[in-house]
């Protein structure tokens, strides 16, 4: 998963103006970003709460949650970005969370 770079499109509500895009290096560093937003996103919510945490359906609720969540990796081999749907994205961030739990 490393050098592949990775652009995370999404948009959070139905309006077109809350379209945007996030691009990393590499598309663990993109289930990172994708994980700090949400965990962000907890905190705007609970400011008073030290301690946060979330288990994988609550960050799934949240992408499912989104309008729309799509990612574009950059493949070397074809020289173009492949896109990928949210699922993919759930798929790759559960990948990425049971790695770093060992």
């Amino acid at each position: 998963m490393a050098n592949k770079h990775t652009i995370v499109l999404m948009q959070t509500a139905p309006s077109r103006a809350t379209r945007t895009f996030m691009d990393y290096d590499s598309i663990t560093q993109a289930m990172d970003g994708i994980c700090g937003l949400y965990e962000r996103k907890l905190k705007e919510l609970n400011p008073a709460s030290r301690n946060i945490s979330y288990d994988i359906a609550d960050l799934y609720n949240f992408i499912d949650g989104l309008v729309d969540m799509s990612a574009l990796v950059y493949d070397h081999s074809v020289r173009a970005y492949l896109p990928y749907d949210r699922q993919w994205v759930k798929q790759k961030i559960f990948q990425h969370l049971k790695k770093l739990a060992h």
